[in-house]
Order: structure tokens, then sequence, then C-alpha cells
């Protein structure tokens, strides 16, 4: 492991097993980002309840170049091991989330195309045609809006294009504005 790995135990006596289960996780952070300086990792048992079991709080310090995260998991759940599978998946988020920002990435969505129907088979099916004039082949399933029965030839409608083994297809057909004009 790459990244300075501290662990406590506060209020608790310390455990061989659960510092092993906190190295396996800070080494899968280790592995996913390249950029961790330091974790520290505090397991304890807040203040006992005459009614509960043990519960368990977990909290996470990572440090990152030019970035700090934390996550805590206060009494999420009376298995300490759950706690720590839990704190370390919020601060993997965060840290996916840290990375995409640094690398200026977005999720991305494909495009729509717009073109109108062409021909409509009565086996449930038909093609569209784009304003290049390549044809696509649709079906019922990939209707979204309205309904495959109110679809009319010469209509106008957005897609998503994909290429298939069996050629050009259509998926989410939809009307644009969400209504058949």
């Amino acid at each position: 492991m790459k990244i300075a790995l501290q662990v406590v135990f506060r209020d608790i006596p310390k455990s061989e097993a659960v510092e092993a289960a906190v190295r396996k996780h800070a080494a899968k952070l280790d592995e996913f980002c390249d950029h961790i300086m330091s974790c520290r990792v505090t397991v304890e048992e807040p203040a006992r309840h005459k009614h509960q079991g043990k519960l368990y709080s977990v909290h996470i310090d990572v440090k990152l170049v030019g970035k700090e995260i934390s996550a805590t998991r206060h009494h999420e759940h009376e298995d300490v091991y759950v706690a720590i599978r839990d704190a370390f998946d919020a601060v993997k988020r965060q840290i996916e989330d840290h990375v995409r920002k640094e690398r200026g990435q977005t999720k991305l969505h494909e495009p729509l195309v717009r073109g109108r129907v062409v021909r409509l088979l009565e086996e449930g099916h038909g093609f569209i045609e784009d304003a290049d004039g390549n044809e696509y082949y649709f079906d019922r399933a990939s209707v979204v809006h309205p309904s495959f029965e109110k679809l009319e030839v010469g209509m106008s409608v957005e897609f998503l294009a994909e290429l298939a083994a069996a050629g050009r297809q259509a998926k989410r057909v939809s009307v644009p504005g969400g209504h058949a004009a």
C-alpha cells in the first residue's frame, strides 16, 4: 500500500480482524486513486444505549493532493464491518466525484436524432428517416411516447441512433415535446 494509513480505536478494544478489514478497504481506495496521500480511520463505539446493542461509528479522513475528504457513518449498523464498508463506500463516491471534476468530465448523454416516420407495419415495427436520408428500424418496444398505435407516417420524432449487427436502429422513439402534434 502506498498511502499512509492510520487506524484508531476509540472506546473499543483494538481488534486485528477489524484492522484487517480497514486495511483491505483502504487498499481498494489506493488502487482506485493514486493521488491519496494519507488515510486516517477512526472506529469507535459511542456512548452505550440502554435499549440497543453496540452501535459503531466509523470516521474516515482522506487527504488527496489539494483536497481533504471525510466521511462519518454514525450508528449506521450494529455490525462494525458494515459500518466500515458503508463509510468507505461514501469516501469512494466523494473521491470519484473529485477525480471526475479534476479531469473535467461530466456524464454525457447521447444526442437525440430528429427524423420522421416513413413506414409503419402492422406487425408492430416501422422505419424512421433522418435528415441525411438514412433509415432506422424500430419496433413497438422502442416507442416511448406516444404509443406505437398513435404514430403516423410523416410524424416528426426524436430517437437515439444505434448501429446494430442488423443495421441502423432507433431506440427511445418519441414525439418532440412529449406529445403527438
